[in-house]
């Protein structure tokens, strides 16, 4: 046996289903002496591939199948698999698996699927005799052989194509056979559908009887539906016509609300920013407040000025809310959209008027707070510094913040004069027109309404300048 413990792959094939003539085998002799290793030499025809579990073994003439083998060795495989050319091959089998007996043995080549594809003469494993010794014969003797040989060999390429040929003939065979079992199945599949369908052909007949006895009774409902059918196409008819005017309608309502909730969007947007600004004025206010009140007992004159504030601010807080009621009572109210605007139209120029004069109110009351009193400037010093709002609390910072972070110098306080938007400050003898001009400088003001906005807050003076586009509209 071969000296790997892993079995050949074989298979039940008989010897008439082979493929001989893909491998051919070479200088075969017609006996070995025992005791010495065989070298097989063998040619890869193209009409094979040979793959990584081909074998070659050694078999007794009279085999029948490929797992009756008596030794064999692992195909080596050629580095071009894929050539068009023939390619020489060898193997060597080694003394001790070879047989000890003198029977007939053939080298066969098998594939790895336990396929034949070549196999050689027969030969011996014996001594040499007295027989096997050259006998010397004369010309005519060596010329009877010769012919006889080529009479030999002129049978046996007629007896190879005949094999050729019956090959051929069996692999047809095979095919046939393979189609006709295959023919076979389909026919068993068919009986076995046929009578399926018989079956249901006659399940098929009774309910087509059954429904033959409701399709009668069908008709007459179908007459019946159809006189209902003619009296829904004409009362259709007349919907549709009444449906296309009021989609018209529909339509054009679409257009004016679409238009009306732009002009909502844009009122909104600008009575939230009046809503923020009058909230900084709210805030602005209330510290100013609480600054006149410490004071209210050596400035008379900021009494009033608060209390005027004060009314001012519950007049603004009046009609933020009536505005903001309106707000809500438009997104309610669409079909009174443009009664409405037009009152936010006109309410909103009341606003704007009142913040102006708010905001002079208050660039009045800086002046005032900025100009020295009879008080002295310890006493307005100690004031400043009980009392000093923070920064960040005033739209327009705190103008006594400076004052009050900064001590009283050595020749005496600086001025609380500055400028309310850059914090600048200014000396006691600045001229107020000079002061305002820098103030103003630093504001955008309306061409229509003469409402001033900072120039950091650039979209905000745009969005007003908008509004009073879409008043013109």
């Amino acid at each position: 046996m071969d000296e790997t413990s892993d079995e050949p792959p074989t298979s039940a094939v008989v010897l008439d289903s082979g493929h001989f003539s893909q491998v051919i085998f070479n200088n075969v002799e017609k006996f070995y002496v025992p005791g010495g290793d065989v070298t097989c030499h063998y040619t890869l025809t193209h009409n094979i591939v040979p793959r990584g579990k081909d074998w070659v073994g050694i078999f007794r003439v009279g085999w029948k199948t490929t797992r009756e083998y008596y030794t064999f060795m692992w195909a080596p495989r050629p580095s071009d698999v894929h050539g068009d050319t023939a390619v020489q091959q060898q193997i060597q089998f080694k003394a001790y698996y070879l047989p000890k007996d003198d029977e007939y043995y053939q080298f066969c080549y098998i594939d790895q699927d336990g396929m034949i594809r070549g196999a050689s003469v027969p030969f011996q494993f014996r001594a040499e005799t007295e027989d096997d010794i050259l006998v010397v014969t004369t010309q005519g003797e060596v010329e009877e052989i010769e012919l006889q040989n080529k009479n030999l060999l002129k049978e046996n390429e007629k007896l190879q194509a005949n094999c050729e040929s019956l090959q051929k003939q069996n692999a047809d065979l095979q095919e046939d056979l393979k189609k006709t079992q295959e023919l076979q199945n389909v026919l068993e599949s068919l009986r076995s559908n046929t009578e399926k369908l018989e079956l249901e052909l006659n399940s098929l007949k009774k309910e087509n009887k059954h429904l033959k006895e409701l399709n009668e009774c069908r008709e007459a409902e179908l007459h019946q539906f159809k006189e209902q059918i003619q009296n829904v196409t004409s009362e259709k008819e007349h919907l549709e016509t009444k449906l296309k005017t009021a989609l018209d309608h529909v339509d054009q309502l679409q257009s004016q609300l679409l238009s009306y909730e732009k002009k909502i969007e844009d009122l909104v947007r600008s009575d939230h920013d009046k809503t923020k600004q009058c909230e900084s004025l709210k805030e602005e206010n209330n510290q100013l407040c609480m600054t006149i009140t410490q004071k209210e007992e050596q400035k008379k004159e900021l009494k009033h000025c608060l209390e005027h504030l004060k009314g001012s601010e519950a007049k603004l807080t009046l009609r933020l809310q009536n505005e903001q009621q309106q707000n809500n009572d438009l997104m309610k109210e669409l079909e009174e959209q443009k009664r409405l605007f037009q009152a936010l139209q006109t309410k909103k120029k009341e606003s704007d008027e009142e913040n102006q004069k708010l905001r002079k109110e208050n660039n009045s009351l800086l002046r005032r707070l900025s100009q020295p009193r009879d008080v002295s400037s310890s006493f307005v010093v100690s004031q400043a510094q009980a009392f000093v709002p923070a920064p960040e609390d005033f739209v327009f910072g705190n103008p006594y913040h400076a004052a009050g972070a900064n001590q009283a110098r050595a020749t005496g306080i600086d001025s609380i004069r500055k400028c309310p938007i850059c914090n600048d400050i200014f000396p006691d003898d600045i001229e107020s027109r000079d002061y305002e001009a820098h103030v103003q400088s630093h504001l955008l003001e309306c061409p229509v309404c003469n409402r001033a906005f900072e120039k950091s807050n650039q979209q905000v003076f745009e969005d007003h300048m908008l509004c009073h586009s879409l008043e013109r509209l």
